[in-house]
Parts: structure tokens; sequence; C-alpha cells
């Protein structure tokens, strides 16, 4: 399973990429927005750091204007991708874009029949919101489910890419059912390495190593 990185925080996404775990990263208008910082910037930088891809949404509602946003995004760097809502111009873009060669994300999927259109489409990813359906009580983990059995069903190349990632088990949930690639933001990637009885067993063999009074080096 691929990990992207959900953030903007370019220190953030250096240092989780260091350790080998960045295989992509997403971004989107309201994480941009946090930053504070300048649209383009940002994105340049990130895609300096990582070869994977780097998500970058269209903020038009037209699909002609999206595909036009789009081809720019895409001059920013080879490794940008191009992120389009899961709309029927988001789909015409789609479209489009992917018949040009352009890496698309079709994102804010709810529902097995939108990843449906988006791999007919032809997205290279689709981006269902598991966080946001738990938060309706609905659940998040049965749309990846669903979504893996109709793209298995059909051999669609779209990766599902299991967005709105709020926790650990998100994460351990997505691997077991299938799910292509995670995007969660830092903290929640760096969750994934703790555990209460790894920190008790570390302490009592740095007390025990201390009794010997060796050193290694």
């Amino acid at each position: 399973m691929k990990f992207f990185v959900d953030s903007a925080d370019i220190d953030a996404i250096a240092e989780l990429n260091d350790i080998g775990l960045v295989d992509g990263v997403t971004t989107n208008p309201s994480i941009i927005s946090k930053s504070g910082r300048d649209f383009k910037q940002v994105i340049s930088e990130i895609c300096k750091i990582t070869d994977g891809h780097v998500s970058a949404e269209v903020v038009a509602l037209e699909a002609e204007k999206m595909v036009e946003e789009g081809r720019h995004l895409r001059k920013i760097a080879p490794n940008v991708c191009v992120k389009l809502p899961l709309t029927m111009d988001g789909l015409k873009a789609c479209n489009i874009l992917s018949k040009e060669g352009t890496p698309t994300n079709v994102t804010l999927c709810f529902s097995p029949n939108q990843a449906l259109l988006a791999a007919k489409c032809g997205a290279t990813y689709i981006s269902p919101f598991i966080g946001r359906l738990d938060d309706i009580s609905l659940d998040g983990m049965e749309l990846i489910e669903d979504i893996r059995t109709i793209y298995d069903n059909y051999g669609y190349e779209t990766e599902i890419l299991a967005a709105s990632i709020r926790s650990a088990n998100h994460v351990k949930e997505c691997a077991i059912v299938g799910a292509d690639v995670i995007t969660a933001p830092p903290k929640v990637i760096k969750a994934l390495a703790s555990h209460a009885l790894t920190d008790k067993g570390l302490a009592a063999f740095m007390v025990d190593w201390k009794k010997t009074g060796q050193t290694i080096l």
C-alpha cells in the first residue's frame, strides 16, 4: 500500500520522506489556505521532495476551466497530479485530461456509483472520504470495500486512494480491505509506529543494558 501525506507542511513531509514513508502527497484548497503561503510555491517545493504524485486541486467549477487550470498546474512540475471534484463537470475534465496523459485524482467521493464513473472516465486515483462518512454515522470502510469489489470485477486500473483518514485504525482497516493508497496527516502516519508495549519493552531493555556497563561503539 502506498502512503501519501495529506499536508502542505514542507518540514513534516520532508521528515517522513527521509524515513522512507512518502510515496506521494495530497493537498486541497483548505490545506493550502491554512498554510498561509503561495499555492504554486508550496506545490513546487513539495514536488522537489518526492518523485511521487503531488495532488494539486483545481478551483473552477466548469469543465473547460478545470481543464485549463489542470494544464496550467501541470507546468509546475512533472509529478503534479490534477485533483478534480466528483461532479459531472469534474468527470468531463478528468476524461479530457486523462486522454492527454495527465494523472488525475477525482476527489470528494462518497458512493460506489461515483467511483465507478471516475474509473470510466480514466481517473488515475479515486479519493473516497472515510472520516466524513463516519461523521454522519455511515460506514466509510464499507465504501472502500465496495469500490474494491467493483474495480476488481471489471479490471479498472484506477487506484483507490483512501482519504479523510482520522486514525491509525483507519489505516489498518484500509490495508485489510485492499485500498491501493492512503493519504493521512503526518501525525496519523507517525502514530502507526506507536504502541504502549513497544515503549515499555524498550525502557526495560535500556535499564538492563545500562546494568552491563558495556557500550557498542
